[in-house]
């Protein structure tokens, strides 16, 4: 089970549970949002309360036939997906998913990650979240009983839910050789997932998930609750209901002269183009060279050296920052 916290306010959370890196509940986090109120007197008033701020600029939507059973996955041979993109404004569907909930078996269809700035402009002023810096975006996701598979993302993510019920299945990072990864430039998610399904795993075909399973932190959350999910955590999430809608911020931690974080995913895809290729002896050595310049404990491995000729190893600046991004930039427009 996820841990889950009560009765803690915003710089409490901060400070003793946002920054172990470790997934939580907040039970009733968000339960005084007038979209949250709105929601639980029924669907249509929460839609009606919606179209007050809907600025009609369209949002990336999906669209996928019954049989599907809402999972959201690869087509048979992994050419494409199983579903269709479209771009509609949140309205439209909004009013789709209300219509579809009429019916037992009806397509599954959702808005996925729409920028409240753009598409409900006004919406954060009457629902708001102090746990995050005023300059991360929430956005919107809106849809019928959906099902994201296993991704991972890189950025600390505080998902609220405003209508109907979730379920989160949670792995930790190193579960990630027991969840057999599929192409990390192709996904229907937009980030690496996993080929297993959460729902009806098959363990002959990938026995290693067992593993995983075993190492699973679930939880349902409904309306009011919200969860933290921290960085590189695969997580799993059903849309239990025939109409749910969740608001989500993602931000990454700061480094540096208070800089946001260049991506890493994009460091790994520069060591996959860079590294990856040699020889295994050349691999492990330069494997000793990221344990002791990133990932083992800084003040250990700088120790011998003065702070003032650090350089690049020790806290960057602004102007360092913009050096190293630079340098890297050239390097890469040369090859």
């Amino acid at each position: 089970m996820i841990r889950e916290i009560v009765g803690r306010d915003s710089d409490a959370i901060r400070r003793d549970v946002l920054a172990d890196k470790r997934p939580a509940i907040f039970r009733g986090l968000v339960g005084d949002w007038p979209a949250v109120q709105h929601g639980l007197t029924s669907p249509a008033a929460l839609i009606r309360y919606l179209n007050r701020f809907d600025s009609g600029k369209p949002v990336d939507a999906l669209l996928a036939a019954p049989e599907i059973d809402g999972q959201l996955f690869y087509n048979s041979d992994m050419t494409g997906f199983n579903f269709l993109r479209n771009r509609l404004p949140l309205a439209e569907v909004a009013e789709q998913v209300l219509r579809y909930a009429q019916f037992p078996m009806s397509p599954a269809v959702a808005a996925q990650s729409a920028l409240i700035r753009d598409c409900l402009p006004g919406f954060t002023d009457e629902n708001t979240l102090d746990l995050v810096e005023p300059n991360v975006l929430p956005r919107i996701w809106l849809g019928n009983r959906i099902t994201t598979p296993t991704h991972v993302d890189e950025w600390n993510n505080i998902g609220c839910v405003v209508a109907g019920r979730r379920r989160f299945t949670l792995f930790p990072p190193e579960q990630i050789a027991n969840l057999y990864i599929g192409p990390l430039d192709f996904a229907p998610t937009g980030a690496p997932m996993s080929l297993v399904s959460v729902r009806s795993p098959d363990f002959e075909r990938y026995p290693k998930f067992r593993g995983a399973m075993a190492a699973a932190q679930t939880a349902d959350l409904g309306p009011g609750d919200a969860i933290f999910i921290p960085p590189l955590w695969w997580h799993h999430v059903e849309s239990l209901e025939s109409f749910n809608v969740l608001v989500n911020y993602w931000w990454h931690d700061l480094v540096g002269d208070g800089a946001l974080a260049d991506s890493a995913f994009d460091a790994l895809l520069h060591a996959i183009l860079g590294i990856r290729g040699l020889p295994p002896a050349t691999r492990r050595a330069w494997g000793a060279f990221f344990d002791q310049y990133v990932f083992d404990d800084e003040a250990e491995s700088l120790e011998h050296i003065s702070l003032n000729r650090r350089g690049i190893l020790g806290a960057l600046s602004s102007a360092q920052l913009a050096g190293l991004r630079a340098h890297l930039a050239a390097k890469m427009a040369r090859r």
